[in-house]
């Protein structure tokens, strides 16, 4: 029995797709800010990415100073209202609240950090002035928030910005990878409006830097520029049976969600196959979408999953079950999708080992594969000099842009941060890091 009726309305849909972490009223943000010890080198500081002082937004909020409460805020993250709803605060920030030392429940920070900058959002105040003009030109390419991050530090240097964006819609994953109970899109775009009326930056939609033509431009017309493309689309398994009907990306199932809400198809059994974050992601979507049976099916053990804990026990709480220690071998079906057939595994100093006879076959009519993201490595290896990582211990980690401390890769006129650098990791990572990636190419500019 499924845990939710699959939603027919955009009421309904709303409904199962509820805020995670909904926004605090006044009332409830004076409260929870009231609870906070203002900590003396307070660990949530060290925890956070951005190294956003936590402390001294909570005493302005709680001191009715929202417009400070956001300054602080963004100074250190540009993205400051869509990592207080997407940032994994369990594991940052709250996971250090010393309250956590008490068996006390840690101070609310991530909607603390949400309902300060929404006022300020909503209000369209100004809080920042740019820098002095110094005639240089910056050329970005992806407005998610690498590129943005990016932008705006650029922008309170004094130096112009064009971003070059090849969707329709800015924010990357926020817009298109993020689960809608995490943040809506409107949340995002109206974030991105508000950064964009404050500093002043050009994007270009639509315009895909996809090969030499596009880069010699841009070489061209700019002084710098910068690459915050993220990474690619879905990796495959490799096995028989992929490109039946009903099998897709978990990231493409989460766009087409975020996208087409409740007149998405989800089938009445799914099988999610990955142990992270957006394996996790499209589980408990799926569930929410009415889908009577959701299984996660993982080829190690629980405490293998890339996944953080929270976001599984919130899969499991949605209604999805997992199967361990599974690996899979075929998709079955006549043209579409009717099972997948797996083998079961032992794992043996840190390897697999597949379990012979163990084949079984688990009835589905969708398999979502969370199998994690490809690079861009096509269009990377047309720009000169830029080098990328070829030799990482991990597979996954093969095809990264490699930069130095500044973030500036072996061709000096490109620089580089985010997803497409660290391999991906959150969108405070990529707001943190390009932040820094600006002022690096601030210096560069300099000389």
């Amino acid at each position: 029995m499924a845990e939710y009726k699959r939603p027919t309305s955009e009421q309904e849909f709303a409904q199962n797709f509820h805020p995670k972490k909904p926004l605090m009223s006044d009332t409830e943000a004076y409260y929870e800010s009231s609870r906070c010890l203002y900590c003396y080198d307070a660990p949530c500081i060290n925890a956070c990415p951005t190294g956003i002082d936590i402390p001294t937004f909570i005493r302005q909020i709680n001191n009715d100073n929202k417009d400070g409460a956001a300054k602080t805020i963004y100074e250190s993250n540009w993205f400051g209202h869509a990592c207080g709803n997407v940032c994994p605060t369990e594991e940052l920030c709250e996971g250090a609240c010393v309250y956590n030392n008490s068996d006390v429940k840690p101070i609310e920070i991530g909607r603390l950090q949400a309902h300060a900058t929404e006022k300020v959002i909503r209000s369209k105040k100004r809080l920042f002035i740019t820098g002095k003009p110094t005639g240089r030109k910056v050329a970005v390419i992806g407005a998610g928030p690498a590129g943005v991050s990016c932008a705006c530090e650029l922008r309170m240097l004094g130096h112009e910005v064009d971003i070059y964006e090849a969707r329709e819609k800015p924010s990357g994953l926020c817009v298109y990878g993020v689960a809608p109970y995490k943040l809506t899109n409107e949340e995002a775009l109206d974030e991105m409006t508000y950064l964009q009326e404050q500093f002043g930056f050009n994007v270009h939609y639509n315009k895909p830097v996809s090969g030499r033509t596009e880069l010699d431009r841009l070489e061209k017309g700019y002084d710098a520029i910068f690459i915050g493309i993220g990474l690619g689309g879905t990796s495959s398994l490799g096995i028989p049976g992929e490109d039946k009907k009903g099998v897709m990306g978990a990231l493409e199932f989460v766009e087409e969600l975020r996208n087409k809400h409740h007149l998405t198809p989800v089938g009445s059994k799914v099988i999610v196959l990955g142990g992270g974050n957006t394996a996790m992601d499209a589980a408990s979507e799926s569930c929410r979408m009415g889908a009577e049976s959701v299984i996660i099916a993982y080829r190690r053990g629980p405490e293998e999953m890339g996944a953080y804990s929270f976001e599984f026990d919130l899969a499991k709480k949605s209604g999805s079950k997992a199967l361990f220690n599974v690996t899979p071998v075929e998709v079955l079906g006549n043209g579409s999708v009717t099972g997948v057939k797996f083998i079961r595994n032992k794992t043996a100093y840190g390897k697999i080992e597949a379990i012979p006879g163990s084949e079984f076959v688990e009835p589905c009519d969708m398999v979502l594969l969370g199998t994690g993201q490809g690079k861009q490595v096509e269009l990377l290896e047309q720009i000169s000099g830029v080098k990328l990582d070829q030799k990482g211990r991990i597979l996954d980690n093969r095809g990264r842009i490699v930069v130095n401390e500044h973030y500036q890769t072996n061709n000096p006129k490109y620089f580089a941060a985010g997803d497409a650098v660290n391999g991906g990791v959150e969108v405070v990572n990529a707001a943190a890091e390009a932040k820094r990636a600006a002022h690096g190419i601030d210096q560069y500019l300099k000389k």
